[in-house]
């Protein structure tokens, strides 16, 4: 299993490292580091300026830092700044998580506040200059990603600017998949918990839990039933652990290899939004 997360990680490396060097001679910024004449001008030259979305404090079980969501938001930044020229504006920490609202951490349980938030930011750095909006989420496409998309279209109404929502499981590709041991996951689980061994290893608990996969039951039918961690015992979506899956089978070289996929993966997408007809249908 080592060799093969050894070698899908040194492949996705590689397409990563040809990417990163097609850019390295224009690298982007961030726009806090910037004076404001610094800022006007880099948002008027920028091809794009990424709004990052990372929650700084969000359950991730009892083995992992709840800052888990803001450290991968953090690598994906700093990829894109090192190698394209795109601006990255001050991240949005505090989102809307009602799967883990039971759970202590930070949340803002009103999502149209939150959508509202975003909406605000996104519009100031329109008005500034900014040609094309990327919304980073690294929460799900299914959670948060429902009100930033929101946000994101009504920017596109409203002011014309294109705008592109680029979520954690937009990253995500059958190589991941391919990392994975445990039988099944999606939260704090194998492969989340690799990450964060490998990102920040000293936060992460040293005795890592074993598996918890729920009660076993999987859902076999059309649509769209949003999930639950839920701290009643009465209640059928009922969680101890706060996780879903099996983070003792995590290693720091399945999450280098995985964030390198995603990396590489964030990249095309920015350089594919960076280049697609402005009037393009979305």
């Amino acid at each position: 299993m080592l060799c093969r997360v050894l070698r899908l990680g040194l492949a996705a490396a590689c397409v990563l490292s040809v990417v990163e060097g097609a850019f390295a001679q224009t690298a982007g910024a961030y726009l806090g580091q910037l004076t404001w004449p610094e800022a006007e001008r880099r948002l008027a030259e920028a091809p794009l300026v990424i709004l990052p979305f990372g929650a700084g404090a969000k359950e991730h079980g009892p083995h992992l830092p709840m800052n888990a969501d803001q450290k991968v938001m953090e690598y994906l930044c700093q990829h894109a700044v090192d190698s394209l020229p795109v601006l990255v504006a001050p991240a949005i920490l505090h989102g809307w998580f009602p799967a883990f609202r039971d759970f202590p951490g930070t949340e803002v349980s009103d999502p149209d506040v939150f959508r509202d938030y975003a909406f605000e930011v996104a519009r100031s750095l329109v008005a500034h200059g900014a040609k094309r909006i990327v919304f980073l989420n690294t929460g799900i496409t299914r959670a948060t990603g429902l009100p930033l998309a929101i946000a994101a279209r009504e920017i596109r109404v409203q002011t014309g600017t294109p705008t592109l929502v680029v979520s954690w499981d937009d990253l995500e590709t059958a190589e991941i998949e391919a990392l994975a041991e445990q039988r099944v996951g999606g939260h704090a689980d194998e492969l989340e918990t690799s990450i964060n061994l490998f990102l920040q290893p000293e936060l992460v608990r040293a005795e890592l839990p074993g598996a918890d996969y729920g009660e076993g039951w999987r859902k076999d039918y059309p649509g769209y039933e949003p999930g639950l961690f839920s701290r009643d015992p009465n209640d059928p979506a009922y969680s101890e652990t706060g996780y879903f899956g099996d983070p003792s089978l995590a290693s720091a070289d399945k999450g280098k290899a995985a964030l390198a996929i995603m990396t590489r993966e964030w990249l095309k997408a920015l350089r594919g939004f960076a280049e697609a007809p402005r009037g393009s249908p979305r």
